[in-house]
């Protein structure tokens, strides 16, 4: 009996936990990606496995139309997962714009996901040319999520602009490095008014369970689960998670401290 009130609690817990953006509404908190699979096959499974209602999809990289090649449509299907269209490859805002009208006619996808990147190297986002790329986006009638640096300044800007969400990177794209800069992710949370969700550089669960712990609504990932040796046990690493951070910091963790403080009372030993 005491088994199943407590499987009872923690289904309603997550059942009653959802986010939105753009007025569209989530239970999973875990965007995967749909690049670096070895085919689509993978990319599905793995999909499936992390429990994601999000996929991103990067317009210039992914085939939608060709019916002669295999389509990421047969596989992950837009009926099964919310498809999230990007504009990774993108270094101007000219180029992030066309390709996001390019996808609006193909799919008729108006939540997109919006990144503008500096350099090849580094692939960090430039954000003067993301800003004035968002305001082009916002007037044309997108809802825009916005792939950011970490900076708590731009991410003000950002959503002032009207973006649907601001997606700061905790390190590089695919570097796999964590976050980074929890403090500025921090700041960036506590006084946004749209969802946060961290996208870039995770690498493993403990990191997706980090992000979490910070407040953010979501995590994006795409490397750490594809380029996993085992792309679909990762993916449900990552489901778990999330699931783990999100009920960490609702549960609101201990205070830190600088000396012990026993567990059981000193007072009455024996």
């Amino acid at each position: 009996m005491a088994d199943t009130m407590k499987s009872d609690i923690s289904t309603d817990a997550l059942g009653a936990d959802t986010w939105t953006v753009a007025g569209r509404t989530f239970s999973s908190r875990l965007i995967v990606g749909t690049g670096k699979y070895k085919d689509y096959a993978q990319n599905a499974a793995a999909a499936e496995a992390s429990g994601a209602e999000i996929v991103t999809v990067a317009v210039r990289r992914v085939n939608l139309t060709d019916p002669n090649q295999p389509m990421l449509m047969d596989f992950v299907r837009p009926d099964r997962f919310t498809y999230l269209p990007n504009t990774a490859g993108c270094f101007t805002g000219e180029d992030a714009v066309r390709t996001l009208r390019l996808a609006r006619e193909a799919g008729g996808w108006d939540l997109v996901k919006l990144e503008v990147l500096s350099d090849p190297k580094t692939l960090y986002p430039d954000m003067e040319e993301t800003l004035r790329a968002l305001k082009l986006l916002v007037k044309d009638g997108f809802q825009v999520m916005v792939y950011c640096s970490d900076d708590p300044v731009y991410a003000r800007k950002l959503e002032e602009a009207g973006a649907a969400a601001i997606m700061p990177l905790a390190a590089p794209i695919g570097s796999g490095l964590g976050i980074q800069n929890p403090v500025t992710l921090r700041i960036i949370i506590e006084n946004a008014h749209v969802p946060v969700l961290v996208d870039a550089g995770v690498g493993t669960a403990s990191e997706a369970a980090e992000a979490m712990e910070l407040g953010c609504d979501a995590v994006l990932m795409n490397t750490a689960i594809a380029e996993a040796k085992d792309p679909v046990r990762m993916a449900v690493a990552m489901k778990h998670a999330v699931i783990a951070g999100r009920h960490a910091y609702l549960a609101g963790r201990m205070p830190r401290k600088l000396y012990a403080d026993p567990s059981s009372p000193l007072a009455g030993l024996i």
